[in-house]
């Protein structure tokens, strides 16, 4: 009988580390799923020409950083240049995003608070305001805030 409940306790064991390890990833996919379909809601904002929404996606603050051709601080500094480079909707024509990568960052405590994504984008257009450059990469990087996950800093080229 003692051989039986030692077996049972290893297997009872088995069995529960693997819900500790299954319970971080789903929660993990979770998180993923969510910063994807964020940028799923900013190309589809992006298509229809509404650049205030596609910056839903973005963390409306003062440190907010896009990096392209030059550094720009700030959500309305960066709204105010998408505005002035994608002027009509034909110059934002259709974005899509390929090759998304997301790699969420747990703090020391093991909470997720940030998340790097990397990616490609494709800009399918006719029409070119100042940035004549139709597909890119870009590197994000998030913050899970109480309004979601925004992209804090935007690396795009």
């Amino acid at each position: 009988m003692n051989g039986q409940r030692f077996f049972l306790l290893c297997g009872l064991l088995v069995v529960m580390a693997g819900w500790a390890v299954a319970v971080p990833a789903r929660a993990g996919g979770e998180e993923a799923a969510a910063i994807r379909q964020v940028m799923a809601q900013q190309a589809a904002a992006w298509n229809r020409g509404d650049v205030a929404n596609y910056m839903r996606g973005y963390k409306d603050a003062p440190d907010t950083t896009f990096v392209g051709s030059k550094v720009r601080k700030g959500y309305r500094t960066i709204l105010d240049g998408y505005r002035k480079h994608y002027a009509t909707a034909q110059q934002m024509g259709r974005l899509t995003f390929s090759e998304l990568d997301v790699r969420l960052l747990p703090g020391t405590d093991g909470e997720v608070r940030y998340a790097a994504v990397t990616g490609r984008f494709h800009l399918d257009r006719a029409a070119h305001g100042e940035v004549a450059q139709d597909d890119g990469v870009f590197s994000l990087l998030w913050e899970k805030t109480a309004d979601g996950w925004k992209i804090i800093l935007d690396h795009t080229s």
